[in-house]
């Protein structure tokens, strides 16, 4: 190594001052209320919510909620965190799958044998080493687009230094890799939505409450769980909008719940619940407006003022386009909802102040992108858009939809840097990548082609959980040279890897997040509670670990300690104004104000008081209740304005003896996360399986009982899970909680109960290439002949002391990385900076040049929210997204 590029080893040794981390790294937060408690305690905080973690002798003996911070904890906070922390599911040292590290030099690595045969367990540098040539291998023989990052999202940490992120700076520092595009959780609505009133909507800020309080007189909930789904966070959860959700109800807000099932936001707000069969919502919605129209409660002058489009949907509507009137009574047959009751909620929708809320999960489905639509379109036909305490709204149940707005800049995390590839995989489309490199796929109105995928980078990820038709995945797999996993616990994704890097819990680093998704009103210290067990390390260590290894460790840390990046993080919070960085430390947390007005906000308000000087970012400036735009892509299966189109599987095509399956958030897990806590698991596990429920005339049918182990199969594959026999979910629909742990038994059936080897890879649409995981049909019977217990939640086979010899260095071939990156790096302008720091962490797109300036323009306002991002701020990303985007060079 020159002086040029300096290594940790040296930096190390010519004992570079880290900033503060003496006196900051060792403090201890908020003592206890109880003044004889017992004093080791230190502040922390994660999506569970913010805690005081209680240490004795090194170890965690309890967690503490903070009254002040968090009055609703649940028991993922006060159980899981503790159980997981500890839990045998930790992966404990660097590993290797055997075959691969046999076979490195040779090739023979035997993919084929992932998630089946015995890892061994290595030291450190021979994981650096191996990962490190197998990053050079793929980018000199296939180039960078042949690396993939499954890596999305960064659902795995609370914190700014989530790995996903430092994963990304360290991979584009040696040129970049493919990454994914959209999401798992909304990826539907975030493609189309911006074309059809200008903003993403599904990570968007809600009416704020009181205006729902003291405006609303019906709430339709449709597919919607706030309840269960705000237990959560992206960031911090504080369930600061369960109290408000009460005063709402209170205030004399009547509720519908539009669902298969009854859910935990019906009983609690006393939501009066109509079952309607999956998928169809659209059809209800499409038969409402007719009713409407046939009684003269449309709008004309809201529409002529505020939509573009109506009357080509209107006449669709009617069944002048196609021979077909969408009346209540055809809806009736599609939706199971009885022709009266379809015209009954039409009328009281259109004589009240409503507000409809729309889940992620009716987008979650074939033709999602028509459900979303045709919400809009109905309440737009009624004029209700914009008007306080009415309108439509997609991100009720998430983030605490509904609390007021901060507006407040949060902590940043490092920049990624410049991705120089350019090509992409849309989130649940990783399978067909993989089975078709070099094929074009057209997504969100552009052309693309899928790249050869040789390597797999996974870190803090769980994708093989959350990828459809996982058996079908697991064959593709077979053709990926190498898959190198960075994670805490063995998950699905690390089972099925080659080189496991073992990553520190939060708990065992310093980190600083924010709270409130969308209040932006905390910042948080994430500071460092017990060391790291075994030998793991945290993120930021194996990334610059890595990154040394390949010669880039002043490039990644810009020789800086982390706690120097977590200061700087800070910093540029709006909580640094009033308090220094050390206060901030020592206490835990920071408060930001919200501003009064943002109590009285009305989403899209602004432009119905003035849609001339509040235009929406569609290409007319209004809703587009039938959008030229997306006609113009000519999208088989996604038209230019919401109609009724039938789906692949669905009850109204189902065989004999087929049920459609649901698989809807968990209530003690996020995701796959906290299954290996096992008093959660003991809370809602059935003979340690996933539950699932199923009506208690569907189960009779099936000599099915309460407590019995079935089989749920189809093409795709078998589960077995744990029957719930419940009447609160309705006949022909079965209900099994995502983000299960696997475990294949000899029959290849999954032995634990996730839902993903049941679900379809067929796309949402052409458009989108969204997951349609709630369109599957399945067939159920009673297990006679389950092989032992699940061994999910218990360690892969490991072999502790095979004589590993160590790598040589000149067989790794580290010089290729010059060649590699010795024309790639430029100086990033201040925008371009600040949108790969501040909008590049969470959901946001991620290449600049796959959108246009419009789309762009409708993904910003949601976007530059939850970056919190300052008005000069804005304007320098804007400039920077404006001549990157698809479409510069024709402005």
């Amino acid at each position: 190594m020159t002086l040029a590029t300096p290594t940790r080893r040296a930096f190390l040794q010519g004992g570079a001052a880290f900033f503060g981390s003496a006196s900051l790294m060792g403090s201890t937060a908020l003592a206890s209320i109880d003044p004889n408690s017992f004093s080791g305690r230190s502040f922390h905080a994660s999506h569970y919510g913010p805690f005081e973690a209680v240490v004795r002798d090194g170890k965690i003996v309890g967690i503490n909620a903070m009254m002040e911070l968090d009055a609703r904890p649940t028991e993922m906070l006060t159980y899981g965190i503790l159980d997981r922390t500890y839990d045998k599911t930790r992966v404990n040292y660097p590993m290797v799958r055997k075959s691969y590290l046999e076979g490195w030099e040779t090739g023979d690595i035997k993919p084929e044998l992932r998630g089946k045969e015995e890892w061994v367990r290595v030291d450190w540098d021979t994981a650096w080493s191996l990962a490190a040539k197998a990053l050079l291998d793929t980018a000199t023989n296939h180039g960078n687009e042949a690396i993939f990052s499954s890596s999305y999202g960064g659902w795995s940490n609370a914190g700014v230094f989530r790995p996903n992120v430092l994963q990304g700076r360290l991979l584009n520092l040696m040129g970049g890799c493919t990454n994914t595009a959209g999401d798992w959780s909304a990826g539907a609505g975030q493609v189309v939505m911006p074309h059809i009133i200008g903003d993403m909507e599904v990570y968007s800020a809600q009416s704020a409450w009181e205006t729902i309080r003291d405006n609303t007189e019906v709430f339709v909930l449709v597919g919607c769980d706030p309840i269960k789904n705000n237990r959560i966070e992206y960031r911090v959860a504080d369930h600061g909008m369960y109290a408000h959700w009460e005063e709402i109800r209170d205030n004399g807000v009547k509720f519908i719940s539009i669902n298969p099932q009854h859910t935990a936001t019906d009983e609690y707000l006393g939501a009066e619940r109509t079952a309607i069969i999956p998928n169809t919502d659209t059809a209800l919605f499409l038969a409402m407006a007719y009713h409407a129209l046939e009684m003269g409660w449309d709008d004309k002058d809201y529409m002529a003022k505020y939509t573009v489009g109506a009357d080509k949907w209107i006449a669709y509507v009617k069944g002048e386009t196609d021979g077909l009137p969408k009346t209540p009574a055809w809806a009736a047959k599609i939706t199971g909802i009885e022709e009266a009751k379809i015209k009954e909620f039409c009328e009281l929708i259109a004589s009240s102040n409503t507000a409809i809320a729309g889940s992620w999960a009716i987008q979650r489905a074939q033709h999602g992108e028509m459900a979303y639509w045709s919400i809009v379109n109905f309440q737009a036909l009624l004029g209700k858009i914009g008007k306080p305490g009415q309108g439509v709204g997609f991100s009720w149940h998430y983030g605490n939809g509904g609390m007021p707005q901060g507006g407040n800049a949060t902590p940043v995390g490092m920049s990624q840097g410049r991705n120089f590839v350019k090509k992409i995989v849309p989130a649940s489309r990783i399978t067909e990548a993989l089975e078709n490199p070099g094929v074009e796929f057209f997504y969100n109105g552009q052309t693309n082609q899928y790249p050869d995928i040789k390597m797999i980078f996974n870190a803090g990820n769980n994708f093989m959980s959350h990828q459809q038709d996982t058996n079908r995945l697991i064959r593709a797999l077979e053709k990926v040279e190498t898959i190198v996993c960075v994670d805490v616990w063995w998950t699905a994704a690390t089972r099925w890897a080659d080189i496991v890097f073992p990553a520190s819990s939060t708990l065992e680093q310093d980190d600083i997040t924010s709270g409130g998704t969308y209040s932006n009103d905390r910042v948080y210290a994430m500071k460092k509670v017990i060391e790291p067990i075994a030998d793991s390390k945290p993120d930021y260590e194996i990334f610059e670990g890595l990154a040394d290894k390949l010669g880039l460790w002043a490039q990644f840390t810009d020789s800086e300690d982390k706690m120097y990046h977590i200061k700087l993080a800070y910093e540029a919070s709006g909580a640094a104004k009033e308090i220094p960085f050390e206060e901030f430390w020592e206490k835990g947390y920071a408060r930001m104000p919200v501003p009064a007005e943002a109590r009285k906000w009305t989403r899209h308000g602004a432009f119905y008081e003035d849609p001339e000087a509040n235009p929406l970012h569609t290409s007319s400036g209004k809703i587009e209740m039938f959008c030229e735009t997306i006609a113009g892509f000519e999208v088989e299966d996604c038209p230019g304005m919401p109609m009724w189109l039938e789906k692949h599987e669905f009850l109204g095509n189902a065989k004999e003896g087929q049920l459609h399956v649901v698989s809807p958030h968990p209530w003690y897990r996020l995701h796959s996360q906290m299954g290996n806590s096992e008093r959660l698991r003991d809370l809602y596990m059935v003979q340690g399986r996933e539950p699932v429920r199923i009506n208690a005339e569907d189960a009779a049918a099936r000599g099915i009982e309460d407590g019995d182990l079935v089989e749920l199969y189809n093409k795709r594959g078998t589960v077995i899970a744990g029957a719930v026999v419940s009447d609160d979910i309705m006949p022909g629909v079965v209900s099994i909680y995502e983000g299960g742990w696997p475990q294949l038994d000899s029959k290849g059936r999954d032995n634990s109960g996730l839902a993903n080897f049941l679900t379809s890879t067929q796309r949402a649409s052409g458009l989108s290439e969204a997951t349609t995981a709630n369109t599957t049909l399945i067939e159920m019977r009673k297990c006679e002949d389950p092989e032992g217990p699940n061994m999910a939640y218990h360690p892969p086979a490991i072999i502790e002391d095979m004589d590993v010899a160590a790598i040589d260095d000149d067989k790794l071939g580290l010089e290729r990385l010059d060649a590699l990156t010795s024309a790639l790096y430029a100086d990033m302008t201040p925008g371009e900076k600040m949108f790969f720091e501040r909008c590049t962490v969470c959901h946001a797109p991620r290449e600049v040049t796959h959108y246009t300036q419009q789309q762009w323009k409708g993904i910003v306002p949601s976007m530059f929210e939850r970056a919190g991002l300052e008005d000069s701020e804005r304007e320098l990303v804007m400039d920077y997204l404006m001549k990157n985007a698809a479409d510069a060079a024709a402005h």
